[in-house]
């Protein structure tokens, strides 16, 4: 009973949707592959990769991945705690703590995901990689890599 109230306050946010296609002796073969983040606003996200032959199925199977790999982090004034960097494959990811009322100035999906976090203020750069799904994995990490200083 308590789980299903956790669940209803989660935000679902559809990154990506691609349409991808694979040549075969009968012809084409199409399926479709979603990136998902979900998050609570108050210090857990997640995020989730799922394919089908139809868009719907595939969110689906995304939103529930994102639920099962769900991390959690200690925010500060609603911005992060300090500035983290790291690599994910091709990408390099810079994320630092803003002032508060200067937003989020982050491009590509980490806005998305840092706003489903609940983060207000931060600022950073992708470099390196404009594939959404390496992006978006890369932001994870990062934020993996966060740990409060006591």
């Amino acid at each position: 009973m308590e789980k299903n109230k956790e669940e209803t306050k989660l935000e679902e946010k559809v990154l990506l949707i691609r349409r991808v296609s694979k040549k075969t002796p009968g012809g084409n073969y199409i399926s479709f592959s979603a990136l998902v983040a979900v998050g609570d606003k108050n210090g857990r996200v997640g995020i989730g990769l799922g394919r089908g032959l139809e868009v719907p199925p595939a969110i689906q199977k995304a939103i529930i991945h994102a639920k099962k790999h769900m991390i959690k982090i200690e925010l500060i004034n609603k911005t992060l705690p300090y500035e983290i960097k790291t690599k994910y494959k091709a990408a390099r990811i810079l994320l630092k703590p803003a002032p508060k009322g200067a937003g989020l100035k982050v491009g590509s999906v980490a806005r998305a995901i840092l706003n489903l976090l609940g983060v207000e203020n931060a600022s950073g750069k992708i470099i390196g990689s404009r594939n959404q799904i390496v992006n978006a994995y890369a932001v994870i990490k990062a934020l993996k890599e966060l740990k409060i200083r006591r």
